[in-house]
């Protein structure tokens, strides 16, 4: 008698499968969201799939992905599947080092494997791209396809070669048409894992990559840093192409099944199974490497390429398309997630024509003789900036930088939890407000926090004095032990958004759209003072195309480049025309305080750099983030 299930076993099913599926319909459903929230639907839209289309950043990186899978996945197969044959056949002594060497890469963490590629290319000065990625992929896929076959030669007769040869077959055939249609099931669950494995990877193809090249979890990790739906549109299109090719896998023999006998029907099913795949992947092709061509006329620089090294997420919806078009020159952009990444790659010697770091790090560049000085005659731009970001104590004559974006670290809080005389009051010590215990953000940036716990002892953020920054990190314990806050980095922006907590620490571009999408939002910059910060584009003296970078600081400063890029970062332009433009009437940040820095405040400092105080904040933000978890 068959047993039927319990309802609470059917519960529980239903609850593992919402578990595991609900955050993919909740991300396709957000891929339609009208605006930019990730959290807050405000309408049905197709925006972010016509960004997508038209930015094509996101569709060469799904290229990008599928293109790699596929090859890593078959030539892994290949090699993985003669490599298994091969050792089956090997002494015994031979089989068991080299499968223990076949294990290494799947014990191995990610990120240990990750430094060993990148450092086997950099030894061997290959430049890396597209080639060092599929390398890399080939590389770790292949001992999954041998730890998939294995167990099936194992489970053949060892004499079926030799049965098949003395009945007339050639070595080859007797490969070919015995023994792999015998282990078929092992190769095929080993080229799935194999492809299955490339898509997913991250930590890998990070290390590995360069000259822009992108695959989906590196373009999603970088735009992950802010509010960008694109994300989920990238992510939909991606599921859509996965579905697509897993239901004509499934369908199509039972399709043939139908129309075959049952001795015919696995030959049948193959011969449909193939042309339908083949469909499938050439629908997704045509989705891939969809390209919209401009008959713009092309300029100068036709055919030349730029080099730009950016932060994730910092350039507006149309300004490289836009400089593409003007100058016929081809940009490719990567990104980083922090100054000291970025540092780490100049230092070591990759070219790139333009950079954006922060100040105190473009000090540290020109200090070490990293960049080159800006040729004042090719610019057209300076006049355009504003008087408070020019001529900051990074670099006062403007010789080797010209400000990006610019804007200070505040306080965003909840008019509705807050009261602004208790800003006003408190300062940052707000920050030790028992009343708001639980209800606070913290950023988890090791410098703006010490900016802050210093400021509100009344000191410099660019102190040196041991005692001063003891106090400090003692405020900061002080902070996390007792006020128990969540620290984060960019998620702060989409739950402020939503009013999940009373304040948090934040940049003021940040702050400027919080307000935007909530009214009850508000920004405070306490009478202490503050970091007052600047990006900017520099040109590193190893630049192939100094002439082109040029060009660009020109363009990405103008009217039209520098609107693009404030109007959708949501960061103040460093062109006071945009400046005024965007906080006027009716314009895109009417009436929000957070979008105009404050500046000529005496108490608002530049962040200097200094390597030994650099490395003693960031040993004890350590420590008070590990106090932070203890306390939580």
């Amino acid at each position: 008698m068959k047993k039927r299930k319990s309802p609470l076993g059917k519960i529980l099913m239903i609850f593992i499968l919402a578990f595991f599926y609900l955050p993919i319909i909740y991300m396709i459903v957000f891929s339609f969201n009208d605006g930019k929230s990730l959290t807050n639907f405000t309408g049905f839209s197709l925006r972010w799939y016509q960004h997508m289309l038209e930015t094509g950043g996101m569709l060469e990186a799904l290229y990008t992905t599928f293109s790699i899978a596929l090859f890593a996945s078959i030539i892994s197969t290949i090699v993985g599947t003669f490599s298994a044959i091969g050792l089956s056949k090997s002494r015994k002594l031979v089989r068991d080092l080299m499968e223990q060497v076949d294990n290494l890469p799947m014990m191995n963490p990610d990120i240990v494997t990750a430094i060993g590629f990148m450092l086997l290319f950099i030894t061997f000065r290959v430049n890396k791209g597209y080639m060092t990625m599929l390398l890399a992929h080939i590389a770790f896929c292949i001992p999954y396809v041998i730890l998939s076959v294995m167990p099936k030669i194992r489970s053949l007769d060892p004499d079926l070669a030799d049965a098949a040869m003395d009945l007339g077959a050639t070595p080859w055939q007797a490969l070919t048409r015995v023994i792999i249609p015998q282990i078929m099931p092992g190769i095929v669950s080993g080229a799935l894992i194999a492809f299955t494995m490339s898509v997913d990877d991250f930590i890998i193809s990070y290390f590995v990559t360069g000259g822009g090249v992108k695959n989906l979890s590196i373009m999603v990790y970088t735009m992950s840093r802010r509010v960008n739906p694109s994300i989920n549109a990238a992510s939909t299109l991606m599921i859509l192409i996965i579905t697509i090719v897993l239901i004509t896998i499934n369908v199509a023999p039972v399709f043939a099944a139908k129309r075959q006998k049952k001795e015919e029907g696995s030959k049948k099913a193959s011969k449909v199974l193939i042309p339908a795949a083949a469909v499938g992947v050439c629908a997704a092709g045509v989705v891939l490497f969809a390209r919209f061509d401009s008959t713009a006329e092309r300029r100068q620089f036709e055919g030349e390429t730029l080099y730009i090294y950016n932060w994730g997420e910092y350039t507006g919806e149309n300004i490289i398309a836009d400089f593409e078009e003007y100058t016929g020159a081809k940009v490719v952009m990567e990104n980083f997630d922090s100054n000291e990444q970025m540092y780490i790659k100049v230092a070591n010697g990759e070219a790139y024509d333009i950079l954006v770091p922060s100040d105190y790090m473009i000090q540290r560049l020109i200090g070490e003789g990293y960049l080159q000085k800006l040729d004042h005659s090719k610019l057209d731009c300076l006049d355009k900036l504003a008087d408070a970001v020019k001529g900051l104590p990074y670099d006062p004559e403007n010789e080797y930088s010209v400000p990006y974006f610019w804007g200070t670290v505040g306080i965003v809080y909840d008019k509705n939890k807050v009261d602004l005389e208790s800003l006003e009051r408190e300062g940052y010590n707000i920050f030790l407000n028992e009343k708001y215990r639980g209800d606070i953000y913290l950023y988890d940036s090791e410098r703006d926090s010490f900016m802050m716990a210093l400021k509100a002892l009344g000191y410099s953020m660019n102190t040196e004095d041991p005692k001063e920054l003891n106090e400090a990190y003692e405020w900061l314990i002080r902070c996390v032990q007792i006020m128990r806050p969540e620290i984060v980095t960019d998620e702060i922006i989409d739950n402020m958004a939503q009013g999940r907590r009373a304040l948090g620490l934040i940049y003021s571009g940040d702050a400027a759209y919080v307000m935007s999408e909530n009214e009850d939002m508000g920004f405070y910059l306490p009478e202490s003072g503050t970091n007052l910060w600047s990006d900017a584009m520099v040109i590193p003296q190893n630049a192939r195309n100094p002439e082109l970078a040029h060009a660009f600081i020109n363009f990405a400063s103008s009217f039209d480049g520098a609107y693009d890029n404030s109007s959708f970062v949501g960061y103040t332009s460093a062109n006071q025309e945009v400046m005024d433009v965007l906080s006027g009437p009716e314009g895109d940040f009417e009436e929000i305080s957070a979008y105009i820095p404050r500046s000529g405040y005496e108490l608002d400092e530049v962040f200097v750099y200094n390597e030994r105080t650099r490395k003693e904040i960031s040993n004890m933000w350590s420590r008070v983030k590990m106090a932070a978890s203890n306390a939580n």
